[in-house]
């Protein structure tokens, strides 16, 4: 098979305004893809890479889903529900990408919440997770996204949400610390001012220390 012929496969038809019908303009990253390989001195009609240009592609399209995601649409629906105590999910496993480098970092996240007379359903942090992780990103700034939306969404007495993850581009470009863990965290409303609450949501998280 031609690269040409792979390209005309699995080319994505433009929507009638002219911007591709799934916000991925797949045949400009083929372009890019090649053009990339052709710079680092590489040769894209080689066997192995005639279909890389457009597996990048759809890699790109699902690595970035979430810029055309809008995660407060999944905290919309809440739940009338007297409970005054701690939600809290941990352990929601993720993988974004840096924005920096173009370079996957991966981890948990977890996520507590003091409700005020309302809940969301369980599922839906770690689908709010995803949709901010699947955009290109920096732990931090994901950390304190994930922390705003829900006290804007919930209106809870408080949030909390802790993010440990490994980077790849500290680990196997420049520095070359494979191993290493960032932790960041974003405290809000009671978590922030209580420290009894911060220490009861460590204590849940990590055991008592």
């Amino acid at each position: 098979m031609t690269h040409s012929a792979s390209r005309s496969r699995t080319s994505h038809s433009p929507a009638r305004n002219g911007a591709p019908a799934n916000g991925v303009d797949h045949a400009r990253i083929e372009a890019a893809v090649r053009e990339i390989l052709l710079a680092v001195g590489e040769n894209p009609e080689r066997e192995g890479l005639q279909e890389t240009p457009a597996r990048v592609a759809r890699m790109y399209a699902e690595l970035f889903s979430g810029l055309h995601n809008e995660p407060r649409q999944l905290l919309s629906k809440t739940f009338t529900q007297k409970y005054d105590e701690m939600v809290l999910v941990r352990d929601i496993e993720f993988a974004s990408m840096c924005e920096h480098h173009l370079l996957p970092f991966m981890g948990k996240a977890h996520i507590a919440y003091l409700p005020a007379g309302r809940i969301v359903g369980l599922s839906k942090l770690p689908r709010v997770v995803e949709a901010l992780a699947h955009r290109p990103q920096v732990q931090e700034r994901m950390t304190e996204e994930l922390a705003d939306l829900l006290m804007e969404e919930l209106n809870p007495r408080g949030v909390g949400v802790i993010l440990e993850a490994t980077h790849t581009c500290m680990a196997i470009r420049g520095v070359r610390k494979p191993g290493g863990i960032c932790t960041t965290s974003a405290m809000r409303g009671v978590f922030r001012e209580n420290q009894a609450t911060r220490n009861e949501l460590m204590a849940l998280i990590y055991g008592p220390r």
